[in-house]
């Protein structure tokens, strides 16, 4: 396990993207974001992604995008990512919808033709770090959930994510999926030989799968909840949300369809969706963030039930990770080391990590 400072991390990814053609501009906001992804704990998000996207750079990714707003008013934008990967425009979006609510208390804004986009958390926290509250949604590229009553994957892991400043603790960030895990959790329970709880994954007959390697397999995640009956219905519901918001709104195609109509190895064209409002809209000035700051503090004083575990809130186990991972570095298995190597040799840049 290596563990590697934040700035060499962050060269590595620039110097790759640069080494497919990235613009240095481009190159430089993505690392930034994969860096601070990695730095959370939110490993799966991460340089980890690199390897991924250069499988998909020949047949899905445009790596010198037009990158283009077009639609604008004062409280809403809509921009075309040009089949680029999601960092950049989803960064030029979270920019507009700052300024925008800054200037009308509100601002909501797009994103089409994009592809993965990393961790939602990320962009909301450049909105809390605005002074504002963000939201963001996205929908996503593979199909891995089973709705409620069916047997075939529908949705991806939709994710959803608010964040909101808190004062004197750090932001609060609310960051999940609307499936249980995510699909690589799968794989190392299955690794492991263990089974799966009931309710994350299920069979052929939509039935609740236990079996983790054949669940890793066939790719059917349960929605949030799991069953009807521990209310897999709202989970199921929330990523139809989700995608009505992200996908639906900006005029990008439902995903399943998308491959029933133009093939697997077409563009992604995921959708994006940001939203700012400044508390000041509602509350006097600082008063939000008091109110916000009480209601931590009364949470972080419950009762735990195992002493060595704290009540705590959205954003906890990421501040917490981020600081240790700006002091100790962030640590990079060695399978993952060598995927990295590999990534370098086929875009001719130097590998800086270890």
């Amino acid at each position: 396990m290596l563990h590697v400072p934040a700035e060499r991390l962050r060269r590595q990814c620039f110097e790759i993207l640069s080494g497919w053609g990235m613009s240095a501009e481009h190159a430089a906001i993505t690392a930034d974001i994969l860096t601070e992804t990695d730095l959370r704990g939110v490993e799966s998000h991460g340089i980890s992604m690199l390897p991924v996207y250069d499988g998909m750079r020949a047949r899905k990714l445009n790596m010198r995008p037009d990158i283009r707003v077009v639609r604008d008013t004062p409280v809403a934008a809509l921009i075309d990512a040009d089949n680029s990967l999601g960092h950049v425009p989803s960064k030029m979006a979270v920019d507009l919808a700052i300024a925008k609510a800054k200037s009308m208390g509100i601002a909501v804004t797009t994103v089409r033709r994009s592809a993965h986009f990393g961790a939602a958390g990320c962009y909301t926290d450049m909105i809390a770090n605005a002074g504002l509250v963000g939201i963001a949604t996205t929908s996503a590229r593979g199909i891995t959930m089973v709705p409620t009553f069916g047997t075939e994957p529908v949705f991806g892991t939709n994710p959803i994510s608010v964040a909101a400043p808190a004062g004197r603790h750090p932001h609060l960030n609310l960051d999940m999926a609307t499936t249980p895990v995510a699909m690589n959790k799968l794989r190392v329970y299955g690794l492991k030989g263990k089974a799966l709880p009931e309710g994350w994954a299920y069979d052929a007959q939509g039935k609740p799968e236990r079996n983790a390697e054949r669940a890793y397999k066939t790719r059917r995640l349960a929605p949030l909840g799991g069953t009807r009956e521990t209310g897999g219905h709202k989970g199921y519901g929330l990523a139809m949300v989700v995608n009505i918001l992200s996908a639906t709104l900006s005029g990008t195609t439902f995903q399943p369809l998308r491959v029933q109509r133009e093939g697997a190895d077409t563009p992604d064209n995921i959708g994006h969706f940001f939203l700012a409002i400044d508390p000041r809209l509602f509350r006097e000035e600082g008063a939000f963030e008091r109110d916000l700051e009480e209601m931590i503090d009364f949470l972080h004083g419950q009762t735990p039930a195992d002493p060595a575990q704290p009540v705590l809130v959205p954003g906890d186990p990421e501040h917490a990770e981020r600081t240790a991972r700006l002091k100790d570095g962030v640590p990079i298995p060695e399978t993952l080391a060598q995927q990295i190597k590999d990534v370098c040799r086929h875009a001719n840049v130097e590998y800086v990590l270890g």
